[in-house]
């Protein structure tokens, strides 16, 4: 075993990106309730300033890492706050808004495969053949978790599958770009520079929107716990894990996010799913769990420059 493989299996951190992820599951909890009182721009334009709000003590030593960083990273960042953040929540709360609730399921479905694609490009990560082996049943399980007749799937909207598709390639980049920059800046410089730079991107979409920016007392502490605990706190563990996870590996533990919102669909919301969906959270659960004890092996089937064999093995 070299060195940096043994380094490789003691940090790699799939399982806390997949912790993060699952904390955005909760967020259904939250934002349907306040998706049919407010327009969805005056959500997402919430969420970031109560966030940077609590943010405020940490804003300037974020703003000197700013600073610091290269060019490429700045335009990294911005990509994540203005995309990632704040334009993509967007379309993807406005994909719902438009009565089609196949799309915006879709799209997480879309993002494993953007994600490799630029993934291999920017970051030289390189994907040994058994990568497909987890990656190939957790796309078909997320498939089948997604739609009650997975053989029967009939997008009802163009605009809104033209906004998922948006919202999910904007993820996908975001995803490439935070493993990007997490490199050289500390997961909470890059927490709060997200949130920092998407509040003004926010406030962009709210006003070409013409949406109000005004909400009741009864929407405020809602908009809070949306921003805190699906936002902010999950976010701030989602950076810490990917670190020390590849992007492409990422994306796919990022997929615990529609198992726990199947499982706060059926406990707390009332849904119910198909003996296919029930199969297919089974099979995403196994997936991604398999992935995550495979790359703390000693060979792990997505490799970084830093992590990868010397000799060039394959699996």
């Amino acid at each position: 075993m070299t060195n940096s493989v043994a380094e490789h299996r003691l940090t790699d951190r799939t399982w806390l990106v997949a912790a993060a992820a699952a904390l955005w599951g909760t967020d259904g909890l939250l934002r349907k309730p306040l998706s049919g009182e407010l327009p969805a721009a005056t959500v997402v334009f919430w969420e970031h300033l109560i966030v940077v709000v609590v943010l405020v003590p940490w804003l300037p030593a974020a703003f000197r890492a700013l600073r610091a960083a290269s060019a490429r990273e700045r335009w990294a960042l911005v990509g994540i706050g203005a995309g990632a953040s704040a334009v993509a929540t967007a379309l993807f709360t406005q994909a719902f808004r438009l009565g089609d609730p196949i799309t915006p399921l879709v799209l997480q479905k879309l993002q494993p495969v953007l994600v490799i694609a630029v993934a291999t490009t920017m970051l030289g990560e390189r994907l040994r053949p058994g990568y497909w082996m987890f990656a190939v049943p957790t796309l078909a399980g997320a498939w089948l978790m997604a739609f009650a007749n997975p053989f029967d799937v009939r997008p009802q909207a163009v605009t809104a599958a033209l906004l998922a598709v948006a919202a999910a390639a904007l993820w996908a980049i975001g995803t490439v770009l935070g493993r990007l920059v997490s490199e050289r800046m500390a997961s909470r410089d890059i927490t709060v520079l997200r949130f920092a730079i998407g509040l003004p991107a926010a406030a962009v979409v709210l006003a070409v929107q013409g949406a109000p920016v005004a909400i009741s007392g009864t929407q405020f502490w809602p908009l809070v716990a949306l921003a805190l605990i699906p936002g902010l706190l999950s976010l701030a563990l989602y950076y810490l894990g990917l670190r020390a996870t590849a992007a492409s590996r990422a994306t796919l533990a990022e997929l615990a996010f529609p198992v726990t919102a199947a499982l706060i669909g059926v406990g707390a919301l009332g849904a119910s799913l198909s003996a296919t969906q029930w199969l297919g959270l089974a099979v995403v659960v196994g997936s991604v769990t398999a992935l995550g004890l495979r790359e703390r092996s000693e060979r792990p089937v997505v490799t970084t420059p830093e992590t990868a064999d010397p000799a060039g093995a394959t699996q």
